[in-house]
């Protein structure tokens, strides 16, 4: 029997109110995924951008980016609300 099948054999054993953490969970471990592929694709195009002469981000225009995309994520998820 395969791991696969094995887990499914669990989840399938757990009561029907845990089935949601278990979704959660799921969702969680595929969300770190996502971001430490994005993170792996970024870190693999820093060699180029240094040998063209881009230079590094400081850390307050890192900071700039990192706000600026979580007001936009609010404000999708907020207009999502009003919908």
């Amino acid at each position: 029997m395969s791991d696969a099948q094995t887990l499914l054999q669990k989840i399938q054993a757990l009561p029907p109110e845990r089935l949601s953490e278990v979704e959660d969970f799921v969702d969680f471990l595929a969300a770190k995924t996502r971001r430490e592929a994005a993170l792996d694709r970024l870190l693999a195009i820093a060699p180029a951008l240094e040998a063209v002469g881009i230079p590094p981000m400081t850390e307050e225009e890192i900071q700039a980016e990192v706000d600026a995309v979580r007001a936009a994520r609010r404000a999708r998820s907020g207009s999502a609300d009003r919908s």
